[in-house]
């Protein structure tokens, strides 16, 4: 996160029934899980759509079809005591490969280093007030 800049951000809704697959993040100040579909920065001169397949062969090497645009979303939060703000398209898309759906998780590398873990969690989960889940408005987004 740059100090006082708003971060463009791409990220992909991937279903199974009533679950979403999301990855994991933990705010060490908070003490805090919390999770968000996979994505990432949209760079200048790409689209949204190509964001999320990019970030996905990058991070966890698997392609993705994105389906349609679901809308977007303004997220302004603080995370690791530093204040954040982006603005954030997501997309619903299926997995190519389709062995992804009975995963129970998947790591997500860069350069051979672990940025995350991605599970498959039921929506409940996050209805129930369990972890967050980010973008805000996101949950409301998916259960109008």
């Amino acid at each position: 996160m740059k100090p006082g800049k708003v971060r463009p951000l791409a990220l992909c809704v991937l279903r199974r029934d009533d679950h979403l697959f999301v990855a994991e993040g933990y705010d060490d100040l908070k003490k805090q899980a919390f999770y968000r579909p996979l994505g990432g920065k949209i760079e200048f001169g790409e689209y949204g759509r190509e964001t999320v397949m990019r970030e996905l062969l990058e991070e966890i090497n698997q392609p993705v079809i994105v389906e349609r645009y679901l809308g977007a979303l303004e997220n302004i939060f603080t995370y690791n005591g530093q204040q954040g703000h982006e603005i954030v398209l997501l997309y619903e898309g299926v997995f190519v490969d389709k062995t992804l759906y009975t995963c129970e998780s998947v790591e997500g590398r860069d350069d051979d280093m672990l940025l995350f873990v991605a599970k498959w969690l039921p929506l409940a989960f996050f209805q129930q007030g369990t972890a967050p889940l980010y973008p805000d408005g996101l949950l409301e987004m998916l259960n109008p």
